[in-house]
């Protein structure tokens, strides 16, 4: 290879970067756009209460051991009178991998340099019977690049029709690309999100798929249509329960379910650790916690 070719890869792998970086930013911002039009348009019990809006806060991963750079991100964090608590999160990080995290990540053995960019949302509702939702989605580079994320409900409440919608809106997405992505994404997503020393799922599921680097544009496309399929039908399932009342014995259930939620995201989130990890900001990488949560 010449000096030349490699430098012509070398600047298409900056141009993908930055291509997802930006799309990473952008779904970002309608997606706190959609919430924050939820929280205007609310006409239930909380209703007295003000509407929220996202605050922000950027935070930086500091210097290395040469004083270089090592990227960041911006927290948007949402509490109001439909969501108790919601984040939607931005990163670009980089750097190296620590010596001991190093065989875990694909391309890493061979050399520690990392890119990691990405989306991650949780939001945890003050209805009882507004399903609590997961989503991310993220693009890593190191001598390898792939993409990875998904989205899954979390109900206190399981209603047939919003499992239904929320699973369709994924599965039309991922038809789009590949026959077989929903049934393999959705399969991983069952098996991942589930508390082994309970023996129970964490919810109702949805889908996860990690290490996809077939063909980076037919990826990013997928990436980008699994965060619109997001973007468009989470809202929908949220105005269809927002304004109903709720009993003293429906906010204990979901507070205990907020506990199972805990307790996956402390013992076996790969994304937690992931943050931690590569000196990510604690604040947000713990932002998925519920504000409030009990055991019975």
């Amino acid at each position: 290879m010449t000096s030349t070719d490699n430098d012509l890869i070398v600047q298409k792998i900056e141009e993908h970067k930055e291509t997802a970086r930006n799309w990473f930013r952008q779904l970002r911002d309608e997606i706190c756009a959609s919430f924050e039009a939820l929280e205007d348009s609310y006409t239930g019990p909380l209703a007295d209460q003000p509407a929220g809006r996202f605050e922000r806060k950027s935070w930086e991963r500091g210097k290395d051991q040469n004083g270089e750079d090592q990227g960041g991100g911006e927290m948007s964090v949402m509490k109001g009178r439909v969501f108790e608590k919601v984040g939607v999160n931005i990163s670009t990080v980089y750097g190296e991998f620590s010596e001991k995290f190093r065989a875990e990540i694909p391309g890493a053995a061979e050399n520690p340099n990392f890119w990691a960019a990405g989306i991650s949302l949780v939001a945890h509702p003050c209805s009882p019977h507004v399903p609590a939702v997961h989503m991310n989605t993220r693009h890593i580079v190191t001598t390898k690049a792939w993409f990875g994320g998904g989205a899954d409900l979390t109900p206190v409440f399981p209603q047939d029709a919003d499992t239904a919608d929320f699973h369709g809106a994924l599965k039309a997405a991922c038809d789009a690309h590949d026959d077989d992505y929903y049934d393999r994404f959705k399969k991983w997503c069952d098996e991942y999100f589930f508390l082994p020393h309970r023996n129970e799922p964490r919810g109702v599921g949805g889908i996860f798929y990690d290490y996809l680097d077939a063909d980076w544009d037919a990826d990013f496309a997928f990436t980008q249509d699994v965060g619109r399929a997001f973007r468009d039908i989470y809202p929908e399932l949220v105005k269809r329960h927002y304004n109903k009342s709720w009993t003293d014995d429906e906010r204990r259930a979901q507070l205990i379910k907020r506990g199972r939620y805990v307790e996956f995201n402390l013992l076996h989130d790969r994304g937690t650790r992931f943050g931690l990890m590569t000196g990510g900001n604690t604040e947000a990488i713990l932002m998925s916690l519920p504000p409030e949560a009990n055991w019975p």
